[in-house]
Order: structure tokens, then sequence, then C-alpha cells
């Protein structure tokens, strides 16, 4: 047995570019909306991990859906015979999913797959090779998914050929409208980038890693109507703000909008990797064995993912995150009258970012060590949550649907106590050295 703990074992097998950290937290197990860290101790998770855990931790639905069938496998791929706990899924999705015509459902295994399958399929279906995305998106981590985003945290990679990134405008700082934004994309319709090589806008309805940015209200729609009017097609990535996490089943719901492709991811799997696209039937049956992967749609994943669309229901999840959503946003805002550092509280439902700020007025945002010692801090106090935003300065709350009233009061005291502590100056910068990740 090694004598070294959990996170020095992670240090010295696990690869850098394939993880973030956060905080101290070494995870040995997890239970109900809390994890248990090596010691035995247990912290409430306000992240969901990152959005996976929509149900928390030992779900006994996820529980019972996940040994039913790794008992009695029906094979363990999708690719060469159907199975019927995908077949199942597939049908529930086409079925709460709103849409036009005749679709059909692909299945993979993260989110970064699914719009990765969506960027080829969109250009080989369509014929056209340009897409539009948004400074501020993350679609993932693949080459097709990682060739339309335009995070920050992204500039390791080059967007792909052709992509046209626009501002995507923030409300709360509002360096470019909406309405620059359109006409921006107007004047690029009409000089360089012609709509008849644009196959398809990529969608953030609640753009998350950017910062839990709410659109605002009717851009998304008249951006909607200029794509209809050159054939461009609307591709919503509900991969983090999908299935009921803000307060209805889907994110794209609150903008009205009416998406030809729907790309789900991370909670759809109840922790397990799972995700899936959604689109036309001319669309995603261009060709066989096009996006081929052996154990997508794979039967144990995709009975957890009927498992967690059978519980949103039967849970009204969707009510539930509108209800504790709206709670847990009130009473972070309750925060600002006590700390100046709290610029804004946003989201929608259970999807919540607080905008750290060194000065009110200006709305500049702290530096990433500020919001680094405020998760570290919250660590200690026993909460898990981590940061978005382009500059790092946002606190992002996506804790699992299940969240009850009684934790989001233990919440929000942590993060309050936190802010305090930091502002009081009880966490150094060495503290937080490894802990800077976006």
């Amino acid at each position: 047995m090694s004598n070294l703990s959990l996170r020095e074992r992670d240090a010295a097998t696990i690869a850098q570019i394939g993880k973030l950290r956060f905080s101290p937290l070494s995870v040995v197990g997890g239970q109900g909306n809390r994890l248990i860290e090596e010691g035995g101790r247990s912290l409430l998770d306000l992240s969901g991990s990152a959005g996976p855990a929509i149900l928390g931790y030992g779900h006994p639905a996820i529980v019972e859906a996940v040994e039913a069938s790794i008992r009695d496998m029906a094979g363990a791929s999708l690719l060469l015979y159907p199975n019927e706990p995908a077949v199942s899924l597939a049908e529930r999705l086409l079925a709460i999913t709103p849409g036009n015509g005749e679709r059909r459902v692909w299945f993979g295994h993260s989110g970064s797959d699914a719009n990765d399958c969506a960027v080829r399929v969109l250009q080989a279906a369509t014929g056209r090779s340009r897409f539009i995305s948004f400074i501020g998106s993350y679609h993932g981590n693949l080459s097709g998914s990682m060739g339309i985003s335009g995070h920050t945290a992204m500039t390791h990679t080059l967007p792909r050929p052709g992509v046209l990134l626009l501002p995507y405008p923030d409300p709360y700082r509002p360096q470019f409208s909406a309405e620059e934004v359109l006409a921006l994309l107007d004047y690029q319709f009409e000089t360089t980038c012609p709509p008849h090589q644009v196959a398809a806008v990529f969608i953030e309805p609640l753009m998350s890693d950017g910062g839990l940015i709410v659109p605002p209200p009717g851009f998304l729609n008249a951006l909607e109507e200029r794509c209809r009017r050159h054939g461009i097609r609307i591709v919503v990535d509900e991969v983090k703000v999908g299935l009921a996490r803000t307060g209805l089943m889907h994110c794209f719901q609150h903008e009205g909008l009416t998406p030809d492709l729907v790309v789900f991811g991370k909670g759809i799997g109840g922790g397990l990797p799972l995700s899936a696209v959604i689109g036309p039937k001319e669309i995603m049956d261009h060709a066989p064995a096009f996006a081929l992967q052996t154990t997508a749609g794979n039967p144990v994943a995709t009975s957890a993912g009927n498992a967690v669309l059978k519980t949103i229901e039967r849970e009204e999840l969707v009510e539930r995150s509108a209800r504790v959503g709206a709670l847990f946003s009130d009473t972070l805002k309750t925060l600002a009258a006590k700390h100046e550092i709290i610029g804004d509280v946003r989201g929608r439902g259970l999807a919540v970012g607080v905008d750290l700020v060194k000065d009110r007025k200006t709305r500049e945002p702290v530096t990433a060590t500020t919001t680094a010692k405020i998760i570290y801090s919250g660590y200690e106090l026993g909460a898990a949550f981590t940061y978005v935003g382009l500059k790092a300065n946002v606190l992002e709350f996506m804790p699992p649907l299940t969240l009850t009233e009684d934790e989001v009061a233990e919440g929000v005291a942590i993060v309050d106590q936190a802010i305090a502590d930091v502002s009081a100056g009880k966490v150094s910068d060495t503290d937080v050295a490894s802990f800077m990740m976006w």
C-alpha cells in the first residue's frame, strides 16, 4: 500500500492535460448531494461535478438501472445491434424535445463528441463548410468541437478555418449590445462570410463556461430569424444547461428557439459517460457508419439515461429546479449587501453565477487568485464549487437538481463566510497557487 495521499498519487499519475483542480478536495465516495473526501469528511456539492451529477450520488434510480443492465447486458454496443435501453432512451428524448419533421438520435460519450459529430455531419450533409459560434463559448475538447469554441481557455488550439466568432452580448458588461452584434453579423454576411457558405450556428442559450451569461431578451430570436433567411441550421448546445437544469426541460425554451439540432451531454447519463444529438432525419442519416464509436449507446449508460429522464418526471425536477434555483439566487443576492465584491448574481434555475468585481462602478473583474481563494475557503468550510468566465471571476453553482432548501441555506452560509474570510486575508496566495485552472 502506498503511503501517499490520493492527491499525491493523482499528481504522480494523472496527466495535467486532462484535469482541472480547483481545491484540495480528493474524493473517495458520495451520497446524495454530498461528496466524501479522503479522511471521511462530507462536503456539500454545489458543483454537480461540473454538471454530470444531475441526481447527485448514489441515487436509487441510477443504481437500480445500472445494476439491472450490467447483470443482463444487452450487448455492449449500439454499433452492430440495437439494444432496448438505447432505443427506449432515443424514443424518450424525441418525445420530450420539440422539433419539426422526422428526426433521429445519435449517441456518444460526452458533449465534446456530440458537438464534434454535429459539426462533421452538418458539413457533409449541407455541403457548407463554415460555422458561426461565439466568443466565450465552450463546445468541447475534440478537434471539431474545439474548432468552433471561443473560450479564452482554448487559445492553445486555433479555431477551425472559416468559423465566425461573434461577441456574446453580456447585459452586465455591455461591451457589445445585442443590436451591435446583429449588425456585425449582417456586415459579415455582406462581406467576408457569405451566408450560403455557412452550415449552422452553434448557440448556448445560457453561456455557461463563458460566465453564466443570460442573453438579452430577443437576441437569440433575431439571430435565428437571420439564419433561417439563409438556410443556416440552428444547433442548440444543451450539454451543461439542459434537462431541467434551468427550470424548464430545455434551456432553449426560455428563448423561444426552434432548433434543428439539439446536443445533450453531462447530466443525461447521471454521472455515466453519455451524450446525444437529435436532428433531422435527412442530416442524421446522411451516410451509414459516418460517426462510429464502439461503446456509444451501450446498454449500461443508456439505462442510466432512461433512469435520469424518468426521475426528472417522477420527482418533478423541472419545477423543483425553478423553485429551489430561485431561492438559491435570491439568497445569494442578499449577500451583496454585505460584500462589495459581489457585482452580479445571474442564471436560470439551478445554474447560477456570482460575478466578482474589484469595483461595482467600473465592474472590473477580480483576479483569478481572488476567485480561487474563495473556492479554497469554501472547501475548508465544507462545500465544493468552481469558477468560470473569460476572466475566471465568476463563481459557478451547478448543484444536483435534488438540492434541498436546507442545503441552499447551508451552501449560501458557506459562501458568505468564505468571502468574508478571503476579504479578511485568511487565505494566502501560496494556498491557492495550484488551483487557478482556467
